[in-house]
């Protein structure tokens, strides 16, 4: 029951990591006219979960194995990697600002244990990222939450994002979004196979329209959302 709360807990949308301050792209690929409706919506959430899937994704398994094993030096390697995969600033900034708002909770959540002070200590000192996928593996693993629950709350995370986002800018209502989100669930499982047995020179984030999308919003008059 334990765990199970803790699932809920880190994977609810008022989780405060500040997801509700970005759209992954969505509000340019809006405001351009290309996903308009819930057919487009889905066709767009579904990359996003596919490149999250088999980078972000990775990373957070890699990550809870090392902080499983107390393997610090191999957590800042993963932290390091992963956003070597962030082609543009704002993916980068979310990365990072998640990041650091779950390390700071983890210190309070995980009082006597000193791997997230530690981290957090090497992120303000600039010597390590401080990726959110890394801090979801270590607060998973300190948690005694397995892989398989991390990866369906990070894959959860990430759809929910665009589609909490999409009722903002998007014509389409809570039952278009909860169907699209409800559909792409069931297809976690896949990807969570391939994902478990990837390691770094497997990982993959080609979507190229997604950073196209990013790059334009940065210089976008119109913003309700940091990317």
């Amino acid at each position: 029951m334990n765990s199970l709360m803790h699932l809920l807990q880190f994977t609810d949308s008022a989780f405060p990591v500040g997801t509700f301050s970005f759209s992954n792209g969505l509000e340019t690929a809006a405001h351009m006219g290309i996903v308009h409706d819930a057919d487009t919506l889905e066709q767009y959430a579904r990359s996003v979960s596919l490149q999250a899937a088999y980078s972000d994704g990775v990373a957070s398994l890699m990550a809870h194995r090392a902080a499983s094993t107390k393997d610090y030096d191999s957590i800042v390697k993963i932290d390091h990697e992963i956003m070597l995969f962030k082609m543009n600033d704002e993916a980068r900034l979310m990365l990072k600002r998640m990041g650091k708002k779950l390390a700071e909770l983890g210190t309070k959540l995980f009082p006597d244990d000193d791997l997230f002070r530690r981290w957090l200590e090497d992120i303000d000192a600039g010597k390590t990222p401080g990726s959110y996928p890394v801090a979801q593996g270590i607060a998973f693993a300190l948690a005694g939450l397995d892989e398989k629950s991390l990866y369906a709350s990070h894959q959860y995370g990430v759809i929910n994002m665009v589609l909490s986002a999409a009722l903002r800018c998007v014509r389409v209502s809570h039952y278009d979004t909860q169907k699209i989100l409800f559909k792409l669930s069931e297809e976690t499982m896949t990807h969570f196979k391939r994902a478990s047995e990837m390691t770094f020179d497997d990982m993959n984030s080609f979507v190229p329209e997604m950073d196209i999308f990013a790059s334009l919003h940065e210089r976008g008059m119109m913003r309700m959302f940091m990317n």
